[in-house]
């Protein structure tokens, strides 16, 4: 991701969330050296994925394909490759947040192997009050090199 995709990226994130991230928000994470990946299929930029890597974890910050191209793998192909990106940067963990009424999301994560950890108490805003999230952790082998 570069500065570049913001607008598209902007695009996509207000589509799919009633909160969602500011622009400056994608700045800091580009600022701040995060790993920012955007999905792209002849040229068409289709999803992002942000992760932050330290201290042996990785935290997955943001990850959104473009609803119509939802149900095809590539949410699933993109956070594959930033999980691939932790391990290539020596996390032995991964966490994230997901709100318990993601249903969608939820499933690819537990496809992928995370495990519910923890919740955290009304992290998310909803018209309806806020909603809880929750923490979901993916142990990481390290990649082997041959």
């Amino acid at each position: 991701m570069t500065k570049d995709d913001l607008s598209i990226v902007m695009k996509i994130e207000r589509m799919a969330y009633p909160f969602p991230w500011s622009d400056g928000m994608f700045r800091d994470c580009l600022r701040n050296g995060y790993h920012c990946q955007v999905l792209e299929k002849q040229s068409y930029l289709l999803g992002y994925g942000i992760i932050s890597v330290g201290a042996g974890e990785s935290q997955l910050l943001n990850l959104c394909i473009e609803k119509d191209h939802r149900n095809l793998g590539l949410g699933r192909q993109l956070l594959i490759g930033l999980i691939d990106i932790a391990k290539d940067h020596c996390a032995d963990s991964m966490f994230l947040e997901v709100r318990p009424s993601n249903h969608k999301a939820r499933q690819l994560y537990r496809d992928v192997g995370f495990n519910e950890v923890g919740i955290r108490k009304k992290y998310y805003p909803d018209t309806n009050g806020p909603e809880d999230a929750l923490i979901l952790g993916l142990a990481l082998k390290p990649q082997v090199r041959g």
